[in-house]
């Protein structure tokens, strides 16, 4: 009986190598990366969080699992990561709204863009930095508004701070959904007498639903891994599992503790994970689909909803504008509150002795985006456009290292690589392969958003003439989902510069960051120094970010003048 129970399956994978032996390559190199960059070390891991000397430990368990302050520790992480996906992603739609879809001047819709996107291309502490310097014990903001000392420790700091960091990622997700959409809809609906806000309730908001889904997801995977913000504005009396896992392996060596706070953060993450796909994976939402007309202008949102998006817009907008000035001005002072003299003492400082920091993380990034945005298409696209065996299971292990937090995945590849056979700590590998696999997520699911949207039968029709696989892939497929693509490589290179949850346990002598010498320097109180960095940072981000948002501009200019000729 065994043997039959084998049999289907052998014959399945016989027929996949004869029926497309180029999915079945790459479906095997896929594989391969994944078994030893994702499930061996959180399968090490595991066993650290519930084995020792080889024993399912039950003191292990008690220990770490069942006091009052772990559970407590849970809850809080749960319910910041519930505020802060629902706060963000509802800014995040009000400025995709107001970037796409209302008749501004076109250079205030750019300057709004780079400035949402720059709590993105900062480093993690950069808002946590200037709120505390805002509106913690005496706050510039506080001073300003006449009100006494505010506590903005625990969870409202924390929150507000988080929102404003994650609110970009998705206005970047459902601008890349209003973008693509087809204009024709909004023509022929109002063609029949619909008013612009019925336009938007039938169907702006119905076609923007996987771009909103896939934002909660993200956020709320990116406030549970978030530790940065709550090291600085939790406080005691808020503790969170990220902040208590780090302590309990950097402050008490205990790895096998900090394990197991890990594992507690795994399964909310899976949770939210399996919620997005039940709710995405139901409708169909095609509307490119190679049979539509030229584009026209889509039709205007209703008054009261333009003006309550502009007001949200201009009142959050002015708040991130103040946070940074208040890091560029610290970075240009001798202490700051204490010694206000401009100096560039700062700067000097930084490119004297933190330009190892600069080059390692500079190249880092480069190769981890090239890298991770190869790797997002490839699996993007056959999750979305192939069928082959254990194809959900795909899905879900490539999203796995995003889903847990970068604590716990540093820590994993601490306890995976740290010892023969794989032995990689301290290389650059390890690093590289740190980021792409926790941050190509995005890439794969704007591509996969994506190519939702793009009817299959454009790419049969290439078959059809006779053009195989690989060839309607790179000549089709590609050139459709290009902006998807680019936003994936934007998100991927903007973490790589700037993430440091994962990468803390990860740095040795050998390969230094940009991030560990900010929270370094925020450690040591040397705050000026912190600032320079960060403005150093965020400068570079920026400019590599401008280079991007140029490359798609292009791009679509040239999408809409082709689809003008063809007219």
């Amino acid at each position: 009986m065994h043997h039959n129970n084998k049999f289907p399956q052998s014959e399945c994978r016989k027929l996949l190598i004869k029926k497309d032996p180029a999915l079945f390559c790459t479906l095997a190199i896929i594989w391969i990366c994944f078994a030893i960059f994702i499930f061996y070390p959180i399968i090490t891991l595991l066993y650290m969080a519930f084995f020792s000397h080889g024993h399912i430990s039950s003191e292990l368990l008690k220990k770490n699992f069942l006091n009052a302050y772990t559970l407590k520790a849970l809850w809080n992480s749960l319910r910041l990561a519930a505020a802060v996906s629902i706060c963000g992603t509802f800014l995040g739609y009000v400025f995709a709204l107001v970037v796409n879809r209302t008749n501004l001047p076109k250079f205030l819709k750019i300057a709004i863009s780079a400035i949402t996107i720059l709590p993105l291309i900062s480093p993690p502490f950069t808002s946590s930095i200037s709120l505390t310097l805002a509106l913690g014990p005496n706050g510039t903001l506080l001073k300003l508004l006449g009100i006494p000392d505010a506590n903005i420790y625990g969870f409202t700091g924390t929150w507000i701070s988080e929102t404003l960091t994650y609110f970009p990622v998705a206005y970047m997700v459902i601008s890349a959904i209003l973008n693509t959409m087809s204009s024709n809809l909004d023509d022929a609906a109002s063609s029949l007498g619909a008013k612009s806000g019925r336009i938007f309730r039938t169907i702006t908001a119905p076609l923007s639903i996987p771009a909103v889904a896939n934002s909660v997801l993200l956020l709320f995977g990116s406030s549970l891994a978030d530790f940065a913000t709550p090291l600085i504005l939790g406080g005691h009396k808020f503790p969170i599992l990220p902040t208590q896992a780090y302590l309990q392996i950097t402050g008490m060596f205990d790895l096998n503790g900090g394990s197991s706070l890990s594992f507690l953060l795994i399964i909310p993450a899976l949770f939210v994970f399996f919620f997005q796909q039940l709710l995405v994976g139901r409708k169909s939402y095609v509307t490119v689909s190679g049979k539509s007309a030229g584009q026209s202008e889509f039709v205007p949102l209703p008054k009261w909803m333009k003006t309550l998006c502009y007001c949200i817009a201009f009142i959050v907008i002015v708040f991130v504008l103040y946070l940074y000035f208040i890091i560029l001005a610290g970075s240009f002072v001798k202490v700051w509150g204490i010694d206000n003299t401009l100096t560039l003492q700062n700067y000097r400082y930084v490119f004297a002795n933190g330009k190892k920091a600069l080059s390692d993380t500079l190249t880092i990034a480069i190769i981890s985006t090239l890298l991770g945005a190869l790797l997002s298409v490839v699996i993007g696209y056959i999750i979305q456009r192939k069928d082959f065996p254990a194809k959900r299971l795909l899905d879900f292990s490539s999203l796995l290292n995003y889903a847990l937090p970068g604590t716990v995945v540093g820590i994993a590849y601490i306890a995976a690589f740290n010892k023969r056979p794989i032995l990689l700590t301290g290389t650059m590998t390890i690093l590289v392969a740190a980021y792409i696999f926790r941050y190509y997520a995005t890439g794969i699911r704007s591509v996969i958003a994506s190519l939702q949207q793009i009817d299959p039968s454009l790419e049969e029709a290439s078959a059809s003439l006779g053009a195989g696989y690989v060839r309607t892939f790179t000549h089709v497929t590609i050139p459709l989902i290009i902006p998807a693509i680019l936003t994936g490589m934007r998100y991927l290179f903007i973490h790589c510069m700037t993430a440091i949850s994962a990468t803390i346990f990860l740095v040795s002598a050998r390969w230094t960051l940009l991030t560990t010498r900010i929270l370094e320097s925020m450690t040591e109180l040397q705050f000026p120094q912190a600032s320079a960095f960060s403005i150093v940072l965020i400068i570079i981000v920026f400019a590599a970010d401008a280079l991007i948002a140029l490359c798609m501009k292009l791009y679509s200019m040239q999408f809409t003048k082709e689809a003008k000729q063809k007219l």
